[in-house]
């Protein structure tokens, strides 16, 4: 197996939000090794009911928190509108969907996800939201909306974010390097580029060498 980064995240991530720039920033380094990502969902939550005024205000919490550390953007007002239901599953089969139909499209859409939801204020939990977002990045609209509702992209989502949980991570984002089916941990949590670019290059060199 070629050497490769995996990515574990979800899109409904507010960390995972914060950690973009510096993903970014790692991805524009090891392509410069011919190393790709391979983009994995993790399935942060999944609830059915309405997200109440109290668990708003906690979560806009946590948003401030990633903003005063990451420097991303956040709609404090518009975000978490009326009517939202915390269940990230959704989100997560999108991304999936994109993968499974070019590979290259995952992190587009992952990212406009991302972007609609903490910045625009839309209902990322909605299909029919995920199905324009899908549309916005290059994906035609009908064939995704169709596979997004299939029972085999609802079941790949489950099998993967089970396997997620099996790796015992304690959060998102993590991120690993994989070389010949071995994976080494970059990091588990929000950490800075200049923690983790100097990480990324040793790991880039050994395998140069190797």
């Amino acid at each position: 197996m070629a050497s490769r980064l995996v990515y574990v995240m979800d899109p409904m991530c507010s960390w995972c939000w914060g950690f973009a720039p510096v993903l970014e920033a790692l991805l524009e380094q090891a392509a410069r090794a011919e190393v790709s990502m391979h983009l994995v969902v993790g399935g942060l939550r999944q609830e059915y009911a309405l997200l109440d005024a109290a668990g708003r205000e906690r979560t806009l919490g946590y948003w401030r928190t990633v903003q005063e550390m990451t420097g991303q953007a956040f709609d404090m007002e518009q975000g978490l509108p009326a009517g939202f239901v915390y269940d990230t599953e959704p989100a997560c089969r999108a991304v999936v969907v994109a993968r499974e139909t070019d590979a290259e499209s995952a992190w587009p859409l992952a990212r406009r996800i991302h972007q609609a939801f903490y910045c625009e204020g839309q209902d990322v939990a909605r299909p029919a939201v995920l199905v324009e977002l899908a549309r916005q990045t290059g994906l035609d609209a009908r064939v995704f909306a169709r596979r997004f509702d299939s029972p085999l992209m609802r079941e790949a989502t489950r099998d993967e974010i089970l396997w997620t949980r099996n790796l015992g991570l304690s959060g998102f984002p993590t991120l690993l390097a994989e070389r010949n089916g071995l994976l080494s941990l970059l990091t588990n949590g929000y950490q800075s580029l200049d923690r983790l670019a100097p990480l990324l290059g040793r790991w880039l060199e050994q395998q140069a060498h190797d």
